[in-house]
């Protein structure tokens, strides 16, 4: 589906600066189902701009925020090395939670109100957007969430002072999930996917679970562990979820 192209919205943010928002969607008539898509630590890079612009080819508007607007100018990258990495992970931990989820109520009811957007919304993120993607489902108007090797959910770590709730609020999840996961993924071990996967049936969650060989961002098409095939069968997993419970253009 051919695009629109590159646009933006800068998005009142609460410490009185904004937060960037980056939108790909359709450049056919009619309004589609909405996507926020969570980037990495490293905010909206070459690859996460594909991987948007890959969903919206599909029949979607996509809304990518900036993570830490609060701490770098709009429009900033992190780079693929060990300074961006380091950078990120310092953000990541130095971010209040309530940061994040506010900002997840912002990009959603920016999504839904978009003229573009049908209003019915989901979530996919990968890594530490993972996560993200994870709690903006405790909204209710969040239908669906694809959760890419998501960190930090089963050490309970994400934020300042490295103590979120997201394992204990899994009860507020009323929407469908998708988790894949990298069995060699060293940032979530085998103990805990499983500890996430016993919390989501103690919670009654509907979900779909899904693990496969490869390494922590094998989704990425930069570097060593991208794994084309496994890009293939993972988004379509994704897109398979949205297009069952969003639907298509109205």
């Amino acid at each position: 589906m051919i695009l629109h192209a590159h646009e933006f919205a800068d998005l009142p943010a609460a410490d009185g600066g904004v937060m960037r928002t980056h939108v790909f969607r359709p450049a056919a008539e009619g309004r589609f189902p909405g996507v926020v898509l969570y980037s990495e630590i490293y905010q909206v890079t070459a690859p996460i701009r594909r991987l948007a612009a890959f969903i919206a080819g599909h029949g979607h508007v996509v809304a990518v925020p900036e993570v830490y607007h609060e701490y770098a100018a709009p429009g900033t990258v992190l780079a693929y090395d060990q300074d961006g990495t380091d950078r990120g992970n310092d953000l990541k931990f130095t971010k209040p939670v309530a940061g994040f989820d506010a900002d997840a109520t912002r990009v959603i009811d920016f999504l839904e109100s978009h003229p573009a957007c049908s209003g019915r919304i989901g979530v996919a993120g990968v890594c530490l957007g993972g996560h993200l993607a994870y709690r903006a489902a405790f909204d209710p108007r969040v239908l669906a969430a694809a959760c890419f090797y998501p960190t930090d959910i089963h050490s309970g770590t994400l934020g300042a002072g490295r103590c979120d709730d997201s394992l204990a609020r899994i009860g507020e999840i009323a929407g469908e999930m998708l988790f894949v996961w990298g069995r060699q993924d060293p940032h979530v071990p085998y103990a805990g996917r499983e500890a996430i996967r016993a919390a989501l049936e103690t919670a009654g969650t509907v979900y779909a679970w899904h693990e496969v060989n490869a390494q922590h961002a094998f989704l990425r098409d930069e570097g060593p562990r991208y794994d084309p095939a496994l890009f293939v069968s993972a988004t379509g997993w994704m897109l398979g979820l949205f297009a069952r419970v969003l639907g298509g253009r109205v």
